[in-house]
Parts: structure tokens; sequence; C-alpha cells
């Protein structure tokens, strides 16, 4: 990125004030780009237009993102959002918090413009969520895997900030310079230690911008890096001891972290790193029918980024795979008549879709269009399998004593004993 105060570099035959000059290497409009190939000037930015057609998926200017961020993705919503909020906002916020709160659980504005739900669930939980953050206490957003942690960090993110990419991705491996900085060391060996020579971790970058930093899987990250973070927490300052300096955090500065509840005893936060956090718990859907609705929405929407038909009817599926899941969680049948055994696996909200969105596509692309048991078996039992040993007697079990005897089920019970 070019720094706001760097002048332009000048070039040879350079045209004459307020005369347009054309890119070098240009590609007229509407001409197709060699796939993955960017226009000159492309920042990686902005709102992606759906591809195909006669100009193919690639058109100058505006390459498909399979992907986009949150804050390109619903745009128009932010600004509609923005336009008609009037209520107080934290430093630095784009949006009050009821604004956030209205984005992340969908409502409908004065000017009639609708704000699609990208979170079902509790409206305290949300809201608690949000206050947090116009504290000095950072955010730990806790919960099984599938609840998710990721969805409501990055759209929280893109509502207050209008940036969602200040991520670290928790791992064993992640170095405490994810956290704090780095060193450009060729510029470090050419020059010396310079502020020039530090590169910036998405924390810092969010400290100096007055941002939200995200850091995925807390708890994967080993505790001595973990605690890097207690001193940007409480003092909301980043020494730099070899500069002798030190970055301080703007206002609107905070953290949102996730750490899912199956990860407990991987790399435990010290109580220190505990204190300066509010932690939230997003549950699983309350009942059938919640699970039913995030799932179907899911679909619906990564369907219409997959190219799959929007007309392809999955409800009646998606019902099915969502009582499978929800049974085997429980370990009883929904109607409390039949004990079960729970696999190793989460099955987890996010699963379901990823099982009925490969069903669809299987649908699509090697059937009629219609969404059939055939379709989501292979998914169902790569789901639930997990160990083949233990899983693989537990769903067999669950097959025969449940799946079987349903008479409304018999195509599941024969497509999933062939893969068998």
């Amino acid at each position: 990125m070019t720094d706001a105060n760097e002048a332009p570099a000048a070039t040879p035959d350079a045209a004459p004030a307020g005369v347009p000059v054309a890119a070098p290497d240009a590609a007229p409009a509407g001409v197709p780009l060699e796939p993955g190939v960017h226009s000159p000037g492309y920042s990686g930015k902005g709102t992606p237009v759906g591809g195909g057609g006669a100009e193919g998926p690639f058109t100058a200017g505006v390459p498909d993102i399979v992907r986009p961020h949150a804050e390109d993705q619903y745009a128009a919503e932010l600004a509609a959002l923005a336009a008609a909020d009037d209520r107080p906002r934290p430093p630095s916020w784009r949006l009050s918090p009821w604004a956030v709160a209205t984005y992340l659980l969908g409502g409908r504005l004065p000017d009639g413009t609708e704000i699609t739900p990208k979170y079902i669930g509790s409206r305290r939980l949300v809201e608690v969520a949000v206050a947090t953050l116009a504290t000095d206490r950072a955010l730990l957003l806790l919960g099984v895997p599938g609840t998710a942690k990721t969805w409501v960090s990055e759209h929280v993110a893109a509502a207050i900030s209008g940036d969602s990419t200040l991520l670290v991705q928790g791992t064993s491996g992640t170095p405490e310079e994810a956290i704090r900085y780095g060193w450009n060391y060729a510029r470090l060996l050419a020059e010396g230690p310079s502020r020039a020579a530090v590169v910036a971790s998405p924390v810092m970058r969010a400290m100096e911008r007055g941002g939200l930093a995200r850091i995925e899987e807390l708890t994967r990250i080993p505790s001595d890096v973990q605690d890097a973070l207690i001193t940007i927490l409480s003092e909301k300052t980043l020494p730099i001891p070899e500069l002798d300096d030190e970055v301080q955090a703007r206002q609107g500065f905070n953290v949102i972290a996730t750490a899912n509840d199956r990860d407990r005893g991987v790399n435990e936060l010290s109580s220190a790193l505990k204190r300066r956090f509010n932690m939230v718990v997003l549950p699983l859907p309350a009942d059938a029918d919640e699970e039913v609705g995030i799932v179907a929405r899911r679909v619906a929407d990564l369907g219409a980024a997959l190219g799959l038909p929007a007309e392809l009817d999955a409800l009646a599926e998606i019902r099915r795979v969502v009582t499978v899941f929800r049974e085997l969680r429980s370990g009883v049948t929904a109607d409390g008549r039949t004990k079960l055994k729970s696999p190793t696996a989460t099955l987890s909200t996010a699963e379901a879709i990823s099982v009925v969105t490969n069903g669809a596509a299987l649908a699509t692309h090697f059937g009629d269009g219609v969404l059939r048991a055939a379709d989501v078996a292979a998914g169902l039992t790569g789901a639930i399998v997990k160990d083949p040993m233990q899983d693989g007697l537990v769903w067999a079990e669950y097959l025969e004593t449940v799946v079987r005897e349903r008479t409304d089920w018999d195509d599941l019970y024969r497509a999933c004993r062939d893969l068998a």
C-alpha cells in the first residue's frame, strides 16, 4: 500500500495535468482476463460481481471473489444503516451499538431497507457482545465448533470498523510476532533498527488505526504467545524495546477472540488473560426449526456463490440431516424414547451446512437437480464417521435402530447402507 504522504513516482512521457491517461496494458472494458489475473489497479477490495455470461467469469476490473469480505458483500446494508443511524457512536465506530446489533440480527429500516440476519440466536447475547467492545475489555466468543463464532466476529468487525481483515489465525505454531510485530530483515541489515523495518502485526495495525483485531482459536496458540496480549489489553500499549519506543492504541481499538469448548486444556488461558476478556458463549441452535432455518439460509447463500440452482428444493433433506445431527449430538431420539451412542464428531450446524451443500452440488452436476437422500448420504456418513472403528459402530447402530424403523426414511437407509 502506498503511503498517503509519499509522492507518486514520476513516469516518462507524463501527460499534462487534467488529461486522462490509460493505464499501461489495461484491458478494454468488458474484455475477459485470464482466470486469476487482476486488471491494472485492482486492489483486492470491492463488491464482487456475479460471473459467467458472455463476458466470462473474469472481466476487467471486477474479477469474481470466491468469498468476499463481509464489509464488501454487505456494503449496501452497512451504508443504509449508517445513513439511518442517529444513535450515539463510541469513538471510531462506524455504527452505533444498536445499529451493529441490527446488522447482525436483521430488521427493517425506516426507509424500507431490509437488513438480512447474519446470526440467528439470542438478541441479548449479541447485545452483550457488542456492548463489551464499547468498553475497555476485549471479547472472547466461546462455543463448540460450528456455532458461528468466526462468522459473528467477522461481521462485528465489519460493522464497527469497516474492516474485518485484521486477523490472526491461531495455531500451535503461531509465533509472538503474529500478535506483536516482526522485522523486515533485509531492511534491518541494510539500515539498522528503525520503525521502517518493523513489520506490524494485525493487532498492531488495529491499535494504530483504532480498529478491531480478530484472533481465531485463541486456545490453540501457545501460552507464552497468548500472554503477549496482556500488556496490549491492559495498558493499550505495545512496547518496541529494540527502538525504545511504543505504539499506543487509538480510541476504538479492541480485540475479538474466539475459542471452542473442545479445546479446553489444549492451551489454557492464564488467569491474568482471562480477566481481560468478557466471555460470551454462543450456543447451538435451541430447537430443530431454528437449526433448519439457519442451514437453509446458509445453503441458499453458498448455492448462489457456487452457481447452484436457486430453485433447488432442499428443505425436506435439510430437516432429515438436522434431525440426525441433533439426535446423535444429544444421545437420544427426538421423541425421547431411544437412547443413542454419540460419535466423536461434533456434528455442528456448520457441518450440516456442508453436508447439504455437497449434496446440492451432486444433485446439480450428477443428477436431475432435485436433492435426494442419495445425494446427502455420502456427506452425512463422512461427517459422522471420523473414527472408522468407534464412529462406524455408532453410525451402523443408529441406521439399524432408528433410520430403518422410520418408514418415510427408507430411501436414506438404503443410500447409507449402500455406501457401507
